[in-house]
């Protein structure tokens, strides 16, 4: 088993380089970041505002920003940044419309300083507003995991994103499939763009081939691989049971708290998730860790929602579509990542990863923790959490391969 294990060892530093390391991308940010693009449409022209998260637009200009510059040494660059990047287009013939921001002032939105900008679209002259294409890729063209919000009317029309950086606004309103659909892409986004997210199903899934005995994690050989996924069910339910119900409560305004402590609980769960990979912290606590992780991140999102001003209706459709999305995206994490380390677990080689991989996510949550508490300015491995995110499949394979090189030494050794 020795010999075997020395074996392993390169697979196994390959497998933790992979999942740990990597080129560092140019730009990164913050996984929960969103901001909005708020419009009404009148018979001549479409009004309204573009709220620009001050954290955001620093990284993206590559400026220090204060509520103070940005109306005085940084106004006249901020204004011409945001309007070069923001055009609009008729969208039968693709004539150009203009577009004119106003005056920007500083707002805080949901405890965070934004930047927001009156915007008026109008067509050109002799024309009324007919259906047409809104280009716009303030922030988003740096911040690969940024996302803007966009509402017509009240009612949610699409995302803008790194990839995503037009859309077809429509004068007539579209059924409530389209904003349900626009919603459940903003879920799948939420969670597979969010390393916090991603992290924490991690932590959550390794355990779940282990029995807890005497305060120590063990293996369980006698478990069946269908008594785990169905543990691995439980732990997803109990974490959609609680982002749904905040999600809602908070989207409708019977909750209401400030995003930064709430993200700062959020980090917080994620280094307990960690905590019980390491060490068992109560019996079955994936499910209760679950539960309060989906409490507290069901009302991350909701801050959002609640600033864009949707009706009962497109709220209703939204959270469905929003959830949707979100309980699609685990299930499919789960699928890439569980039967690796069903395999993996069944191997001496397990434990080292088990450890390894949760003192990593130890480590990020509580960067994470000390940033949203405002304890430190910039989480210093920001780099390598997008660098992750941005290559899922690149990390799964790494943990497939792993558990495939471990399996195949350990029937040689039997």
């Amino acid at each position: 088993m020795r010999h075997a294990m020395r074996r392993l060892l390169p697979v196994l530093l390959l497998a933790v380089l992979m999942l740990v390391g990597g080129p560092v991308p140019s730009a990164g940010a913050h996984p929960m970041a969103t901001s909005a693009v708020l419009l009404s449409v009148r018979d001549d022209r479409v009004e309204g505002e573009v709220q620009l998260p001050l954290d955001r637009l620093a990284i993206a200009v590559h400026r220090d920003l204060t509520p103070e510059s940005v109306v005085s040494a940084d106004r006249a660059f901020l204004h011409t940044y945001t309007a070069a990047h923001i055009s609009a287009a008729d969208a039968t013939d693709h004539h150009p419309w203009t577009v004119a921001l106003g005056t920007g002032t500083p707002r805080t939105i949901d405890g965070t300083a934004h930047l927001v900008y009156p915007i008026t679209i109008r067509p050109p002259a002799g024309r009324s507003v007919t259906d047409f294409d809104l280009r716009y890729d303030v922030i988003v063209e740096e911040l690969l995991t940024h996302r803007v919000i966009v509402t017509v009317a009240s009612k949610t029309l699409g995302v803008f994103d790194w990839d995503t950086k037009s859309l077809k606004v429509p004068v007539d309103r579209e059924s409530w499939l389209s904003g349900f659909v626009a919603a459940a892409r903003l879920g799948i986004e939420h969670v597979g763009t969010g390393a916090d997210h991603l992290l924490f199903l991690l932590m959550l899934l390794i355990p779940a081939p282990l029995l807890a005995a005497g305060g120590r994690w063990r293996a369980a050989e006698s478990r069946s691989a269908r008594r785990t996924l169905v543990r691995v069910v439980h732990v997803v339910s109990a974490f959609a049971l609680g982002h749904s119900l905040t999600l809602a409560l908070a989207a409708t305004g019977v909750v209401d708290l400030p995003s930064r402590p709430v993200e700062t609980a959020i980090a917080l769960s994620i280094a307990v998730s960690a905590t019980h990979a390491l060490r068992p912290l109560v019996a079955r606590g994936e499910v209760v860790i679950a539960v309060g992780f989906g409490l507290v991140h069901g009302l991350a999102f909701a801050s959002a929602l609640g600033e864009l001003g949707l009706e009962r209706g497109s709220l209703v459709t939204t959270l469905l579509g929003f959830n949707l999305g979100i309980e699609v995206t685990q299930l499919l994490v789960v699928a890439l990542l569980m039967p690796s380390l069903l395999v993996l677990s069944r191997t001496a080689a397990y434990p080292v990863f088990r450890i390894g991989t949760a003192a990593v996510g130890l480590l990020f949550s509580t960067s994470w923790m000390l940033e949203r508490a405002t304890l430190t300015s910039t989480d210093p491995f920001e780099g390598v959490q997008t660098w992750l995110v941005g290559h899922p499949l690149l990390v799964a394979l790494s943990v497939a391969t792993l558990a495939a090189g471990a399996r195949l030494l350990l029937d040689e050794s039997t």
